[in-house]
């Protein structure tokens, strides 16, 4: 999810080239999850194909949104979503792991990567992390700009191009601009096919992030599906077989991943069923949302999901 542990100190960003999310996260239970319901922000069901050079804009985008949200806050505030930090931390973190995934960029790593060392640059007080903020979204947009999305890299998840580090670092901004919107008592607005393609991003990487998160390795079983659905997507993008909204995970002996389904066939059944708006079923899967919120339509082995949820943090 968007866990480092607690925020590394200056000079050094501990793991954060592959985790992005925070320690020992408590689910809100359903009162406080309906009470913190995102909104998207699209009107009609049809979705539009997010490209690298979408969630390149977005980066910056969600920058200034979390600055906006932070700037002249108190930093000292507790995030609820990320037990024993604060404001600062969360802000402190998300730049880091923004400016080692630059580094990472402008590199164009072709192995893992043995150090995670890398100047931050971090202001003396605390009140001045908020610039800070935007200046590692500047930075980020220059690695960016001198970098081809297609350039093969070294990443941990499924696509081995300098895009993923991209689309990456937008969704560890997206979600972290959330938790601390929540932590000020704000109502999170996500863009629906931005939240839409991060549905597709975590079920997609999850498979390859058990180096990081081990508990991932029990997501093992014998053929059972999980239809992962937004309500408010429909139709195929481009071809896409998993573009249309609709993800199936099935949960083989030997691990787990996304079925392809070719456009225009048949949807089969699952053996469990969450149901729910992209932005609502993105901040489920990353632990900010309790699936027994009357936002989401549950459906199935409920013994499934139970498994599913315990061992799919990220």
């Amino acid at each position: 999810m968007p866990g480092c542990g607690r925020p590394p100190p200056a000079g050094a960003v501990a793991g954060c080239e592959e985790k992005s999310g925070c320690p020992d996260r408590r689910l809100p239970g359903p009162e406080i999850s309906r009470r913190y319901a995102t909104v998207s922000t699209s009107s009609d069901h049809s979705r539009r194909t997010v490209t690298s050079a979408d969630h390149r804009a977005a980066v910056a985008t969600e920058t200034d949104r979390f600055v906006a949200a932070v700037k002249g806050a108190d930093l000292t505030t507790s995030v609820p979503s990320c037990p024993g930090w604060t404001l600062a931390d969360l802000v402190k973190h998300t730049g880091s792991v923004q400016r080692w995934f630059s580094v990472l960029l402008r590199q164009q790593v072709q192995e893992r990567p043995r150090s995670r060392d890398v100047e931050l640059r971090l202001p003396p007080a605390e009140d001045g992390y908020p610039d800070w903020l935007t200046a590692s979204a500047a930075e980020a947009a220059s690695a960016f700009a001198a970098t081809e999305p297609d350039a093969p890299m070294w990443v941990w998840g499924a696509d081995h191009h300098a895009r993923f580090w991209v689309r990456r670092m937008l969704f560890e901004t997206l979600v972290h601009r959330t938790d601390a919107e929540r932590a000020l008592d704000l109502r999170p607005v996500i863009d629906r096919d931005l939240a839409a393609d991060g549905v597709d991003e975590f079920l997609t990487n999850l498979p390859f992030a058990a180096s990081f998160a081990p508990k991932v390795s029990n997501l093992r079983g014998d053929g059972k599906t999980i239809r992962f659905q937004c309500t408010d997507v429909n139709g195929d993008s481009d071809g896409d077989v998993n573009s249309n909204g609709d993800w199936l995970v099935r949960l083989r002996p030997d691990g787990f991943g996304l079925d392809p389904r070719p456009p225009g066939s048949a949807t089969p059944a699952a053996d469990a069923t969450v149901r729910g708006a992209a932005a609502d079923l993105l901040l489920l899967l990353y632990g900010r949302l309790d699936r027994d919120a009357d936002l989401f339509g549950i459906e199935g082995d409920e013994e499934l999901l139970a498994h599913w949820f315990a061992n799919s943090e990220f």
